[in-house]
């Protein structure tokens, strides 16, 4: 998008040496008013020299960096006494919005059980509890089909006849400050049951395994381990991911049971730093299907457990540079792979081919088309259960689910894709927790007035059966708030969707608090979805208006590759545009918008804040990726080398770091009067390091020529997602709102 907006750095505060007062001191930061408020800490200044083709940037805070520094945790806390101090008045904001939230919620629940081999899994919640209770009953078999998948009644707070506990969250969490389930697995014949615990907040897990049938735990334990956990079909191994230093998922390993966790076997080992490594069974459980890739090309090995001695099986190499899905499956007896793929086609497409086909080169091979490419209709994956292939597709932004039979799959009769039907504009469906054999596939359904709704959907019929839908208390009714599509035109006259979300009294008078959200990035779609926790904004007159800007996925596979790498400026003038548009609509005072946004959307906080800081009278910045330079050029730090697939490689391109530097947060704040922002992190972090936003909260205190606070907030027992346990992250969620309430002076009830 090169010319559309210049970033000026002429303004930039010189990165000098120079002698800072020490944390704790009350040497006034510039731009800080003397009203009484207490005064910030002031990060001492320690010049450290970046370079990089032949520029040099002074980095002045890197030294938060040492983690282990007892200094860096003073000036943690002293920043959090600052923050504390400074929103005090906030407070009875906040303890309301909390009880607005409990108050709607129904605290003694259950999800819908769902059906895996001779049993009904399902989670449930007490009151006064932070975690979930993962639960299972016997199902039964009468050959009656319509009610053996019929999912048994458990009513929130009725004892459930048969009830077998598989993990209780809160006797896990006991004695530990975080707590997180990473992956669960149970035997096929349903005796062991493996579990993934992180009770510290990094997103390393000890593994360890539980005979359901005496509720001993097995001497068996692994620790670091990442996400996901599976069972070989005879239950006698248990396969797991490892990550490297750089917290890259890297090798996939198999532990046999009741052996030495020195004798895993390295099941795949990726070496590409810039190759992300996960793995899942197939629908059918027949193979370990390893997956291989970054954003934009990809590879699928194939473990086959009836010959597992013959080694991993791959079914298109990187070297072809397609991005691709494959499910192995067995279709009239004849090994067949069905693909998700962008060969020729941008949106991707579906397709099916015999497994035997993998083995001759690629211009060779023959693939029969299933879903063929549409310019209108993104093609996110798809799936097969016994009987049907299962698409989850976007069409008009929106993410729904089709169905086609498998008979004639690939041939020119093959039966037309249906599709549920839901009556809302807005809404998000999507697959999960099927199981291969069912007659149904398990829908979920929400949109931004419907709480979650959860659906069973009969395959031969196209039915749909209401298994649930989340209770809200307090009197909520979908009809006294409105949703609506809205449209903004960006600077290069692209139309910029807008999900449009308010109060139906609210009136289009120019008079009223906005809070405008956004993401873009990662081909990550920002969903029409129900949020409890919004109703406290929108019952105070707050219009609410998420902005789909490019680099996100809403709009297919081409807005995304238009928000990213060397068009990556295309996000944050998208953003702008849209707050534009919201200050000219009628349904906001232009004075009183504030922004939102998290980790990639905590860097488009941070862009826009530096861009546009008199649009916007509160920023919240959430896990904020705003120092994306420094991280991304040294590819031993987290997650960096897997990068470079969405912003470019700056460490090999000048052109990639001239651009990156000409808009990264931290680089560019400037003398100008920063709005009032409120920088949100987690020490424990590991994708978005607490460091980051340190660093960009205390240059912008020293660049600042306004009056307004800019606060740092770290959670120190949390992680990417903050702390753990439901109370908590209703505190965290009503910390943000309140923030932004108090600065649109809408505190108020309507």
């Amino acid at each position: 998008m090169s010319g559309l907006y210049i970033w000026d750095m002429s303004h930039s505060p010189a990165d000098t040496a120079a002698d800072s007062p020490t944390i704790g001191t009350a040497s006034p930061a510039a731009g800080t008013p003397h009203t009484g408020l207490p005064q910030p800490p002031v990060a001492r200044k320690v010049p450290v020299e970046r370079t990089h083709h032949g520029d040099t940037f002074v980095d002045n805070y890197e030294w938060l960096r040492e983690k282990d520094s007892p200094e860096v945790v003073a000036h943690l806390q002293a920043e959090n006494q600052y923050t504390d101090a400074v929103t005090a008045d906030q407070q009875p904001l906040r303890e309301a919005i909390f009880n607005e939230i409990k108050n709607r919620t129904q605290e003694t629940d259950l999800s819908v059980p769902v059906r895996k081999d001779g049993w009904w899994y399902y989670g449930r919640m007490e009151e006064g509890k932070q975690y979930g209770i993962q639960c299972r009953v016997k199902a039964q078999d009468t050959g009656d089909t319509k009610a053996d998948w019929t999912p048994p009644q458990v009513e929130p707070g009725n004892e459930v006849p048969g009830e077998q506990i598989l993990l209780d969250g809160n006797a896990e969490a006991e004695g530990h400050p975080f707590f997180s389930l990473g992956g669960a697995a149970v035997t096929r014949d349903g005796n062991l049951y493996a579990y993934a615990v992180d009770n510290a907040g990094d997103e390393r897990f000890t593994l360890r395994i539980k005979d359901l049938r005496t509720g001993e735990l097995l001497p068996d334990v692994v620790e670091n381990v990442f996400y996901s956990l599976a069972f070989s079909p005879d239950g006698s191994q248990v396969f797991y991911t490892v990550v490297d230093d750089s917290w890259r998922p890297y090798q996939i390993k198999s532990h046999t049971l009741g052996t030495e966790v020195s004798a895993d076997v390295v099941v795949y080992q990726e070496d590409d730093p810039a190759m992300w490594t996960g793995f899942e069974l197939s629908a059918d459980r027949r193979h370990l299907v390893i997956g291989i890739g970054c954003s934009e090309y990809s590879e699928t090995r194939l473990l086959d457990f009836a010959h597992q001695d013959a080694g991993l099986r791959t079914v298109i190499s990187r070297d072809e540079r397609i991005l691709y899905e494959a499910e192995p499956f067995l279709l009239d007896g004849v090994e067949k792979i069905l693909l998700t793929h962008n060969k020729d086609a941008v949106n991707s497409m579906v397709s099916v081919a015999d497994a035997a086909e993998f083995a001759k080169p690629l211009a060779q091979q023959r693939w029969d088309t299933v879903t063929a490419h549409d310019d209108g209709v993104r093609v996110n994956g798809a799936g097969v259960t016994a009987t049907h292939v299962v698409l989850s597709v976007r069409k008009d932004t929106i993410e729904r689910v089709q169905v086609i039979s498998l008979a004639g799959l690939g041939m020119p009769g093959q039966a037309q894709p249906v599709e549920p039907d839901f009556d809302e504009e807005l809404y998000t469906a999507g697959v999960g927790g099927s199981d291969y054999d069912a007659p149904v596939i398990r829908l979920g359904y929400s949109s931004f007035l419907t709480p979650p709704r959860v659906y069973d959907y009969e395959l031969a019929t196209g039915e749909l059966f209401l298994r649930k839908e989340t209770p809200v208390l307090g009197g909520y009714r979908s009809e006294d708030y409105v949703a609506e599509r809205a449209w903004a035109t960006a600077q290069d006259g692209t139309q910029i969707p807008l999900s449009v979300v308010r109060k139906a009294t609210v009136e289009r008078n120019s008079a009223n608090p906005a809070l405008i959200y956004g993401y873009g990035s990662y081909e990550v779609s920002m969903d029409p979805g129900f949020n409890t926790a919004r109703l406290s904004l929108l019952d105070r007159g707050v219009v609410f208006v998420i902005a789909h800007v490019r680099g996100g996925g809403e709009v297919g596979r081409k807005w995304y590759d238009d928000g990213k790498k060397l068009a990556k400026k295309n996000t944050f003038t998208d953003f702008i545009d849209a707050t534009d548009w919201l200050a000219a609509s009628g349904w906001a005072d232009p004075a009183r918008i504030a922004a939102m946004g998290g980790s990639a959307g905590g860097l488009l906080m941070g862009a826009i804040a530096n861009l546009a800081p008199k649009r916007y009278a509160a920023i919240v910045a959430q896990v904020p990726f705003v120092d994306p330079l420094t991280s991304i050029l040294d590819p031993d730090l987290p997650l960096s080398a897997l990068e470079w697939e969405e912003w470019g490689n700056p460490i090999t391109d000048p052109e990639v770091y001239a651009y990156m530097k000409s808009y990264t947060p931290y680089e560019n704040v400037h003398e100008v009067a920063y709005p009032r922002i409120a920088a949100v992190t987690s020490f424990h972090d590991t994708r978005v390091l607490y460091v980051e936003p340190a660093k960009w909260v205390a240059r912008l205190r020293e660049a600042t020529t306004g009056t307004e606070p800019i606060v740092l907030k770290t959670e120190m027992d949390g992680g990417h997602g903050g702390a753990s346990g439901r109370y908590e992250a209703w505190k965290d969620r009503a910390w943000d709102y309140a923030f932004v309430l108090a600065a649109l002076d809408a505190r108020e009830l309507i």
